[in-house]
């Protein structure tokens, strides 16, 4: 099933990327198999970049400009060659949610429990909305 994937931060009025476009498997039917399914799928996806071994690397103005929409101009290298563990990520990921750290969207409806059902169709948008809690001192 073919999806649009936003990623949005509280607080901001741009999304974090232009929306993307995923495929997700049939029978993602709650929150809990649609973040276990990204989660899982990303961190395999990072496992195969592998790391950097490029003698010297430069940016473009155009990537300077798009990076520094989302907040961080970076060269997006690898410097480790320790591998993410796709398990540990679903289980960090879904703590996450359960904690109140992000929030999901579908079609512009949260999904609130983990084991909810989701109502996600062929083309449906999915937001994922990043929530960052103040910190400071209270005096």
């Amino acid at each position: 099933m073919n999806i649009l994937i936003n990623l949005k931060a509280a607080g901001k009025r741009r999304p974090v990327f232009e929306k993307m476009p995923y495929t997700l498997p049939d029978g993602v039917a709650t929150p809990r198999v649609l973040i276990a399914e990204i989660a899982r799928r990303e961190a395999e996806s990072y496992n195969k970049r592998g790391t950097d071994n490029m003698l010297a690397s430069f940016l473009t103005e155009a990537q300077i400009e798009d990076r520094g929409a989302t907040g961080k101009i970076g060269f997006g290298r690898l410097y480790s060659e320790k591998k993410a563990d796709p398990e540990k990520a679903v289980e960090t990921a879904l703590l996450g949610y359960e904690d109140g750290l992000f929030r999901v969207t579908v079609d512009g409806e949260e999904a609130s429990g983990l084991d909810d059902p989701l109502h996600i169709g062929e083309g449906s948008t999915l937001t994922f909305i990043r929530l960052t809690f103040l910190a400071g001192r209270m005096w």
